[in-house]
């Protein structure tokens, strides 16, 4: 069985983080593994409070797993501190992670800020530069590209200009501008557009974190990026119009809806 390996923090309420991961992971037909960067208490509604694990402990995680059982392929979720990220960094390397797919976990979808100023830095200096494939929103991409993103035209430029961090591969997702919802991808020379209807549902939380497992997923299954990209698209709008109408704010997306296997 192909193995796929999220490091991300904890959603208390199941929706984003680690549980998505591991659902999606599931769905695939994949073994999912974990490493805990920080434990939140979060609901629909919104996050009440961030624990850190320490660095230190992180990376005995990451070792735990790479040492033993391996991982076709990863995903990184939210990493919030510059300590952190520069031990997964680190790991990533000694262990000749690859399939390394980044989601830069910035803002929550209730607002709430994810990642520290010291992080950011990090960020594009240590991890970037490892990933196959990293998947910004548009408030991401801003502040990755350090241009304003808001026209298909704009995503396409800081997608050129977040290439010359490192990573393989760029995928900006769309889903912030109105109209269609089109995420671009950009292998560095050329740009594939990705383009779904718009679903009117509050239901959406975990786009972001299903989205990239789904792509980590695809990859550990031998795919190539253009079509876990595709895959993961299908699946995240299956998952979204079935989301779920749990609590009293931004329900979940249903993570139980059949992926695609085959591009």
């Amino acid at each position: 069985m192909k193995t796929a390996l999220t490091i991300a923090g904890s959603d208390s309420g199941g929706g984003a983080g680690i549980q998505a991961d591991l659902k999606t992971f599931s769905a695939f037909g994949v073994y999912g593994m974990s490493v805990l960067t920080s434990i939140t208490a979060q609901n629909t509604q919104g996050v009440l409070g961030i624990h850190d694990l320490p660095a230190e402990f992180v990376a005995l995680q990451l070792d735990a797993v790479l040492t033993d059982i391996g991982a076709d392929a990863a995903k990184t979720g939210m990493l919030s501190n510059a300590g952190i990220i520069e031990a997964v960094s680190q790991k990533i390397k000694k262990h000749g992670l690859a399939n390394l797919v980044v989601d830069p976990v910035m803002v929550a979808k209730s607002g709430d800020l994810l990642l520290r100023e010291d992080a950011r830095e990090a960020l594009l200096r240590m991890l970037l530069p490892l990933a196959t494939l990293v998947s910004p929103n548009l408030p991401e991409a801003e502040v990755l590209s350090g241009r304003p993103v808001r026209t298909i035209g704009e995503m396409r430029k800081a997608a050129e200009t977040i290439s010359t961090l490192g990573p393989r591969y760029v995928l900006i997702k769309g889903g912030h501008l109105p109209g269609e919802a089109v995420d671009i991808l950009y292998d560095g020379q050329t740009f594939t557009e990705f383009p779904s209807r718009r679903i009117n549902t509050p239901h959406t939380h975990g786009t972001g974190c299903t989205l990239s497992a789904a792509i980590a997923a695809g990859l550990a299954r031998g795919h190539s990026v253009t079509d876990s990209v595709a895959m993961a698209k299908e699946y995240i709008t299956r998952a979204i119009k079935r989301g779920l109408p749990l609590g009293g704010g931004h329900g979940p997306v249903n993570h139980l809806v059949r992926p695609p296997l085959n591009p």
